[in-house]
């Protein structure tokens, strides 16, 4: 998946490495498993990502792997 589109109709490039608008996170309930020595891939993998548009801010979310449709959440402005 070396490009996505964003509804706002920006084209994500998700194929650089690093990417610029790729994001990795963990949960504190997951991330407090982990003690001692840390295995870096072993974190990574355990990551959830999401990609920002660097346009309209959307965020696409893959909660659950590249195998299903990530989830689009739109920053409201207040």
């Amino acid at each position: 998946m070396p490009k996505m589109l964003c509804t706002c109709g920006n084209v994500l490039n998700i194929q650089d490495i690093p990417c610029k608008v790729q994001y990795n996170f963990i949960s504190d309930v997951d991330y407090d498993q982990y003690n001692g020595s840390i295995d870096s891939e072993q974190l990574y993998q355990d990551m959830r990502m999401f990609f920002k548009c660097d346009r309209c801010e959307r965020l696409w979310v893959f909660w659950n792997g590249f195998d299903e449709e990530p989830y689009e959440y739109l920053r409201v402005p207040k």
